[in-house]
């Protein structure tokens, strides 16, 4: 990530991790210690059907500092990085205009470095090449790629359906590979603010307790009518809201396809291979300078951490 320091510039803090790391609760103390504002960077949380499938604040928790970006976008839609970026940006210059210490909370790699890198600026794709990429079974899309552009092929999993079928259609369409397009990012706001980063990333095997539990506690809260609310909605499958983790796996146990173990196994499951995917991007990703904790937060943790961004973010 493209970051530079630099004490005239403003600070926006990052807390950033895996799901269940306990961002959100470290957000809400530095957002009340410093009069700051949260900014929501999780690419569920965006969505206002998922307040509890996607681990959104509780009413009571935003009530108790300013949040933006939770829950605004209607699950008919579909949120891009860029979208994000562009919202993200935009809450970013008003809360420094209102004198507030914007603070970004999330867990999704891609919609943090669009934001602070910038995008590829690519063309709009040629319909017609997307149409015929997208129709391509993910094995056939995948030995095409390994021909018209092998660094792309080499570089991604041969079942990720959705950026196997991306680095194609580039490719086809604009006759250059991604890689080449990613080379010259803009609009990032990396080189215009100070960013105060906290990456967490906490002891795997609590982590993981943390995945099951939460699981658990949603089903208790009521997210099986949050999932049958989505489904009453007859929504495109290819939805993101659609494919969010337990979506699928309460629907299947709605339709009376899986018992109610065999759901809550695969959907605590799918939550911890999401939160370890998470952890090995924000372990590899961020610049080598940016703060990681890899203790389990407890209130003692939380309350030197929210000192240290304070400090860090206010006091230059």
């Amino acid at each position: 990530m493209n970051t530079k320091d630099s004490s005239k510039m403003q600070a926006v803090a990052l807390i950033a991790g895996p799901t269940a790391s306990g961002k959100s609760a470290l957000a809400l103390a530095l957002a009340e210690k410093t009069g700051g504002v949260v900014i929501n960077a999780d690419a569920s949380q965006v969505y206002r059907d998922l307040r509890l499938l996607s681990a959104r604040p509780l009413a009571e928790e935003e009530a108790r500092a300013p949040h933006r970006l939770f829950g605004h976008i209607d699950g008919a839609e579909s949120c891009s990085a860029a979208r994000w970026a562009d919202e993200a940006k935009a809450e970013i210059a008003t809360t420094h205009a209102s004198g507030r210490l914007p603070i970004l909370v999330g867990g999704t790699g891609l919609y943090i470095r669009t934001l602070i890198d910038g995008i590829a600026p690519v063309p709009d794709i040629d319909p017609a090449v997307r149409a015929v990429v997208r129709a391509l079974p993910v094995a056939e899309a995948h030995a095409a790629l390994a021909e018209e552009d092998p660094e792309a092929a080499a570089r991604l999993n041969p079942a990720d359906t959705t950026r196997v079928a991306r680095a194609l259609e580039v490719v086809r369409s604009t006759g250059r590979p991604l890689s080449q397009w990613q080379e010259l990012r803009e609009g990032g706001i990396g080189q215009a603010v100070r960013i105060v980063p906290a990456i967490l990333l906490p002891p795997r095997d609590w982590l993981r307790t943390r995945c099951d539990r939460r699981f658990e506690a949603m089903l208790d809260e009521g997210a099986i009518a949050e999932v049958e609310a989505l489904i009453a909605r007859r929504l495109d499958p290819g939805l993101p809201v659609m494919r969010a983790i337990g979506v699928p796996e309460i629907a299947e146990f709605l339709g009376e396809r899986l018992d109610r173990e065999t759901m809550v196994d695969r959907a605590t499951a799918a939550t911890r291979q999401y939160a370890k995917r998470q952890y090995t991007w924000f372990r590899q990703q961020p610049p080598a300078q940016w703060m990681r904790i890899e203790a389990q937060l407890d209130n003692d943790i939380i309350s030197n951490l929210v000192i240290k961004l304070r400090d860090e973010a206010l006091t230059r």
